[in-house]
């Protein structure tokens, strides 16, 4: 059982989840399609201490046999993340065969619960690590906590890549002030384009906006469209939006001159796309 105890024997879900399953039993109802309510029920409810969503029958896409499967249960958490999976099957059926053929089929094991509401088999990491006999309440709460507070490494990374780079945004953000302050000065080509777009919010946003405004919303978007490109792998997002298309040619006009856009922002390097983060992708 994981040292951080998130679920407590106690926790209401607990309860409701064994009297759902003895009312089932009591209509002789054993069938996957029902009895599998009952533990997406108590995923949906116990996932919240992670901050986690459930998101029944979610496709995913599996590149080496091209085709797509959807495990009954996806737990996502920030930013659509996916933290862990959940596959249901008979209580009829032989539930190591079961997984050996979700497997074959390209089933994640990175924290998966393969369960028939005897037997939990709990796979982290792509391996086996525990079996767990859900009649007994204990070995139940046992499993959900060694689920909830399974973290991969990439997730784990990147979580500490944010915590970093929130602390250094406002240091990120004076710095920027003082290039774009110099570029007013000195740089004909980002004078041209600020002009441009100066008038245009002018015309578009306020006709009384100062320069100071507008000098703030060229750092914001330095500091925020590096984030949507890379980690929310959005390129079309500066080419969609009007406004963010103009404040991309102020953008080129100051770099051209005066600093280096990446180099600048080495200090956010980690949170170049990973496993986590990718929107559009598969986990």
């Amino acid at each position: 059982m994981s040292e951080t105890a998130l679920i407590k024997p106690t926790h209401k879900a607990i309860k409701q989840y064994y009297q759902s399953l003895k009312e089932y039993r009591a209509h002789k109802v054993t069938h996957e399609g029902a009895v599998e309510t009952a533990f997406q029920r108590l995923l949906d409810s116990t996932s919240r201490v992670r901050n986690w969503h459930l998101v029944p029958k979610l496709p995913l896409k599996r590149a080496k046999n091209k085709h797509s499967i959807a495990p009954d249960g996806t737990l996502r958490e920030l930013f659509n993340a996916r933290c862990g999976y959940w596959e249901a099957k008979d209580t009829h059926d032989d539930l190591d065969v079961e997984i050996t053929k979700k497997i074959a089929k390209g089933y994640p094991l990175v924290n998966t619960i393969f369960e028939d509401t005897r037997i939990a088999v709990l796979f982290q990491g792509g391996k086996e690590r525990s079996r767990f006999n859900l009649s007994e309440p204990k070995e139940l709460v046992n499993l959900l906590n060694d689920f909830f507070s399974y973290t991969e490494p990439e997730i784990e990374s990147f979580h500490t890549a944010v915590e970093e780079f929130k602390e250094a945004v406002p240091d990120l953000a004076r710095k920027l002030v003082e290039i774009i302050a110099k570029a007013h000065k000195s740089n004909k080509n980002f004078q041209t384009a600020f002009a441009d777009f100066f008038a245009l919010c002018q015309q578009t946003l306020n006709p009384n906006i100062s320069q100071s405004a507008v000098d703030e919303m060229l750092v914001q978007h330095l500091l925020t469209e590096r984030l949507i490109r890379k980690i929310f792998d959005n390129p079309e997002f500066s080419r969609r939006n009007v406004i963010a298309a103009e404040i991309e040619k102020v953008i080129e006009a100051l770099v051209s001159l005066s600093f280096n856009r990446d180099n600048f922002f080495e200090v956010a390097r980690p949170l170049l796309p990973g496993h986590c983060m990718h929107a559009s992708g598969q986990l």
